[in-house]
């Protein structure tokens, strides 16, 4: 067995799948654009194989994410990974960051999908 793709109930693909390349960088397929209007939309990670597919369905999200996405940035700090994140359009949901600086933030993505932010692999190992 193999994940092939990780699957978020939204109402609007396109716009989910925007959010997510830029806050991501992850790419649509370009023999299968996203577009608006498009039944589904559809990232794909790197050379993996694995794909973040969005589906659309006519509920809203009313209880907290049983599975979620935890990011740890490769080029910036987490700290600055959360800013840039909430200027794109997430959502603070719980600062779980410690004083020493160990911890992580949950975000919420614009449809209210909960993910969280770790320290990148140099924080950790500093």
């Amino acid at each position: 067995m193999r994940i092939r793709s990780i699957t978020i109930d939204c109402h609007d693909p396109y716009r989910q799948a925007r959010f997510w390349s830029a806050a991501t960088g992850w790419l649509e397929d370009p023999e299968d654009p996203n577009n608006p209007g498009d039944p589904e939309g559809r990232l794909v990670i790197g050379e993996t194989g694995i794909s973040l597919l969005f589906i659309p369905v006519p509920e809203g999200k009313s209880v907290k994410n049983r599975v979620h996405l935890d990011l740890a940035p490769t080029e910036r700090t987490r700290d600055e990974e959360v800013e840039r994140l909430l200027s794109l359009g997430a959502t603070m949901v719980d600062d779980r960051r410690l004083p020493d600086g160990r911890g992580w933030v949950v975000l919420a993505d614009p449809e209210g999908n909960e993910f969280c932010v770790v320290r990148s692999e140099a924080e950790r190992v500093a």
